[in-house]
C-alpha cells in the first residue's frame, strides 16, 4: 500500500519534528536523514543518493551513521531537505540556554 502524500504544512511540521528531535539529541543525523528523505520527500535511497550526486551504498551508511564524507558533501545531503550543518553547543546545558534565547534572527 502507498504511503499518502503530506500537503505542505504538514511537510514543515515533520522536518520542524524531526530537527526538534536532531537538536534534543533523541535521533541522530543518519536516523534524521533517513526520516525526513522517507516520510517529506518519499524518495527511495537510490532516487535520493542520485538527487544528491553520491552513490546509495554511501547515503545507506550515513542513515546508519556510519559515513565519513566532507562537510561539502554533508550540506549537498541535506539541501533538499532544507537543512544545513550547523555548530551547537555540546553541553546541553548550553543548548537549552541558546534555544531558551530564541530572539528573531535577522539575515
Amino acid at each position: 500500500m502507498k504511503k499518502r502524500e503530506l500537503n505542505p504544512d504538514e511537510r514543515e511540521e515533520k522536518l520542524l519534528e524531526v530537527a526538534r528531535q536532531l537538536i534534543s539529541e533523541e535521533i541522530s543525523e543518519g536516523q534524521a536523514l533517513r526520516l525526513l528523505r522517507r516520510d517529506v520527500l518519499g524518495l527511495s535511497q537510490e532516487a535520493y543518493a542520485s538527487l544528491v550526486g553520491i552513490s546509495r551504498r554511501t547515503l545507506s551508511d550515513l542513515e546508519r551513521d556510519r559515513a565519513n564524507i566532507s562537510l561539502a558533501a554533508l550540506n549537498r545531503v541535506f539541501r533538499p531537505l532544507g537543512l544545513k550543518v550547523g555548530l551547537v553547543p555540546r553541553q546541553r546545558v548550553l543548548l537549552k540556554r541558546a534555544l531558551e534565547r530564541h530572539a528573531p534572527i535577522s539575515l
